[in-house]
Formats: structure tokens, sequence, C-alpha cells
């Protein structure tokens, strides 16, 4: 019996050994990172470098929840270009970046939490444009335009395209009404929104060859119960319908 006993304490005292490793720090807080990517993270301002309140977008606004409800602090910066701030957060303990695309080859770089929403991979053309495509193979003739350091510009890469980058995705915009590049490989609804704010609206969908998940991307050194405890604020969150909320709010 007391044997039985000793080994009931030893097994309550695990137990209460593990929750307490499980708990979070009160002092703990994440550098998060992210660039203009509207609709989802995007400087009031319109500048390349803003912090805090002054950025706002579908992901900001559900990140932000979401660390409230986790009580997780966290300091929030947009920067340029997006190769500098994914490379702070491959290699800097601490650090996220968001909206990053969950694909199999960055699949083991990070510790991932999301989705935070969709983003279909377009090829856009003119409003009066005759191109047709079947396939990304198609579109191997054309001038592609793409932006540097982008899922969607390394993917075409990889399919044997030699996509034109730009440091800004706004540039394509422009480009492809320019006449500089025949289509725009882009993000839908991103693309779109970034076309109507330089004033470049009525663009058609030529070829849809993928989707993505966006996702918070955080350093792989970032404490699993971190991760956990935001991964579970966002799933309530999405139950409860905040995140359609917020999603119909900007599109």
């Amino acid at each position: 019996m007391f044997k039985q006993l000793l080994v009931a304490l030893a097994g309550t005292v695990m137990v209460l050994a593990g929750s307490a490793r499980a708990e979070i720090d009160p002092n703990y807080r994440l550098v998060l990172l992210t660039e203009n990517f509207p609709p989802y993270n995007m400087a009031i301002n319109g500048k390349n470098f803003a912090q805090e309140d002054n950025i706002d977008g579908i992901a900001v606004d559900i990140i932000r929840e979401m660390f409230k409800r986790a009580g997780i602090q966290y300091n929030m910066t947009l920067r340029f270009p997006w190769d500098r701030i994914y490379k702070l957060a491959l290699e800097k303990p601490g650090y996220g970046v968001f909206v990053a695309a969950r694909l199999p080859e960055r699949e083991a770089l990070f510790k991932w939490v999301g989705p935070i929403g969709p983003d279909d991979w377009v090829m856009l053309g003119k409003a009066d444009s005759s191109i047709t495509l079947n396939s990304l193979d198609d579109a191997k003739q054309y001038k592609v335009g793409a932006y540097k350091g982008d899922a969607i510009a390394e993917h075409l890469v990889e399919k044997g395209l030699e996509p034109i980058t730009a440091l800004r995705d706004t540039e394509n915009a422009k480009k492809l009404m320019a006449g500089q590049i025949d289509l725009w490989a882009t993000g839908d609804p991103a693309g779109r929104y970034l076309a109507k704010q330089e004033g470049v609206s009525g663009l058609k969908t030529i070829l849809r060859f993928d989707s993505a998940e966006l996702y918070l991307a955080l350093n792989k050194e970032v404490p699993d119960e971190v991760v956990q405890k935001l991964q579970a604020e966002l799933d309530k969150m999405r139950s409860e319908g905040f995140v359609d909320e917020i999603l119909n709010n900007y599109l």
C-alpha cells in the first residue's frame, strides 16, 4: 500500500512538473515582422516602414486578437523588402513573419500558426488580353512579371519559367498596363487589391494555377507551448466566426 502511494505521488509530481514547464513566461515577447501585402497586411500611410497601430489589414486584425486572447506579448513592425524580414524570422529566435505561404519546402523551416487566409495563385492580363493558357507551360512564351522573393516567383522558377521580378508587386500592375510584361503572376485577392490602389481595374484572370494558405511563420526556437496557445486561440476565433467577419470587412 505504501509503495502504491509513493508511485501515485511520484506520478502527481511529474504531472505538476510537466504543467509548470508548459507555463508561458508572462514576460515572453515575440517580434513580429510583416510587409505591405494588402489586404492582409499594410501600412496605414502606405510607406514601407510602420509599427504597431500604424499597421492594419486582415492578418493584422486577426493576429492582434489572437495574441490578446493568448495573453502573449509582441512587437509588430512592417518593413521592406520581404527577403530581409523572411531571413530574420528564419534565423532569429523569438521572431516571426506573416503572412507566409505554407509550402512543402518551407514546412521544416518554421513553426506555423494558421491558416489566416487563402491566397490563390493567378496569371492576370489586361482586360483586352487575347492570351489563353491551359497550363504554366503555355506561359513560357510570354513575359511574366512576379514579386521578387515571393513564393509565387519561386514556384515559377521551379516550373521552368523565368519571371521578370520587381521589388514591389505594385510595380507589376504598372508594367502590365504599360506593356512591359504580358502577364502578372500574383495572389488573388492581393493582386487585384494592389492594382486598384494604382488605379488599375478590370484585370482578367488568364490562369488560376495554384493556391496556398497563408500563415504566421515562427522561428523554430519559439517554445511549443507558445505556438500551441496561439493556434488554440485562432481555432476558437474561427469557430466563433471572428475570422470570417474580418475577411468580409476588407473584401
